[in-house]
């Protein structure tokens, strides 16, 4: 009986690692196929747990080669989500911080999906006026929203706000500083993106907010490819910021800043978490999925979790500057249509768009 006891417990510390490795490694092969890329966004979890998984292993005969393969195996997945580690091919990739210089003026933007459902709307009211970002970019904007963000008219007057046929909402850009001449914003793909050219000290600079939906077996794949498109039209100095329900170290990450020719900028932190937990095991338990790119001139300062809102994502405040162009040569940052060069618009504030 003991000699039985002995060897289910080597088995079930053999099996068991073995399980867990399957689905880690599958998810470094997203590339392939979106079904493994959904399995990627759980590699920091899924490695923590391999990690715990394989200690019995070291201690059993006959097994602790295992354990110890296992082990490692979940210290470099692990590795392979830290921000300031970069292993080439399965790491994400972003731009470094850089120092802010006293020559050029330093902007902020607020990130956030506001959850459509948001029972604490004063409480994103009182962040924005706390902070008082020049440009916002917002997710979920649903009709629920509407009476609320009306309250921030005055202070951000120049908006272009997404309608959709949807409970969930659209996305909106909202903003203290003017449009560029003659452009009033877009919205494209369902509402998942909305792009305004606005003025940074004589600048036009592409400023768009990003939604998507959930990934495989969602439609997340070929919400990408619809985008594509759109990305690629952005100006050559553009600022993206959304909730791509999608980990840095993803193929989904990948392909949208490849799309776009954008570079993502590090990672603050988890900033999503199931709503029924407690807000204080996000940095333990929550995933990275809302995210910050960019392109051409800007420098991007700093990325920082703001406090919660009563949403389930939390805020993000970026702090960017836009380098002076040299002489007159103005940089015109208009968003063009794919494919025809022409300029894409429709009003601001609330109107819909089913293209792409």
């Amino acid at each position: 009986m003991h000699a039985s006891r002995r060897a289910s417990w080597i088995a079930f510390a053999f099996v068991l690692p073995v399980a867990v490795s399957l689905p880690l490694v599958a998810g470094f092969l997203g590339a392939w196929h979106p079904a493994l890329d959904s399995v990627a966004h759980f590699r920091a979890h899924l490695a923590v747990l391999l990690a715990l998984v394989a200690l019995p292993a070291l201690f059993l005969p006959g097994i602790r080669r295992i354990g110890w393969t296992a082990l490692l195996l979940g210290a470099a997945a692990f590795a392979s989500t830290l921000p300031g580690l970069s292993l080439p091919g399965i790491s994400p990739v972003s731009a470094a911080f850089q120092q802010k210089d006293t020559r050029n003026a330093v902007y902020r933007l607020l990130q956030l999906n506001l959850r459509f459902d948001n029972r604490t709307p004063e409480k994103v009211l009182s962040l924005i006026g706390r902070l008082s970002p020049d440009v916002i970019t917002l997710n979920e904007v649903s009709r629920y929203w509407a009476p609320k963000l009306a309250l921030l008219e005055k202070a951000y007057p120049y908006r272009i706000l997404c309608a959709v046929d949807s409970n969930v909402g659209a996305t909106a850009v909202l903003s203290r500083r003017p449009f560029d001449a003659g452009t009033t914003g877009e919205c494209r793909v369902d509402g998942s993106m909305s792009t305004a050219t606005i003025d940074f000290g004589g600048r036009a600079i592409a400023v768009a907010a990003l939604h998507l939906e959930w990934p495989w077996p969602f439609e997340q794949p070929e919400q990408i490819d619809r985008l594509a498109p759109h990305l690629a039209a952005l100006a050559p100095t553009a600022l993206v910021a959304g909730d791509l329900n999608a980990a840095p170290w993803t193929e989904a990450v990948r392909r949208v800043a490849a799309a776009g020719g954008l570079t993502r900028a590090p990672a603050a932190g988890p900033t999503w978490l199931w709503r029924r937990l407690p807000v204080g095991l996000r940095p333990w338990l929550g995933l990275t999925i809302d995210h910050v790119f960019s392109k051409g001139g800007l420098v991007i300062h700093s990325v920082t979790i703001a406090e919660p809102v009563g949403s389930d994502h939390a805020p993000l405040l970026v702090e960017f500057s836009v380098p002076s162009a040299p002489g007159d040569d103005r940089e015109k940052a208009l968003v063009r249509g794919p494919g025809d060069g022409e300029r894409a618009e429709q009003p601001a504030r609330f109107s819909a768009s089913s293209e792409g």
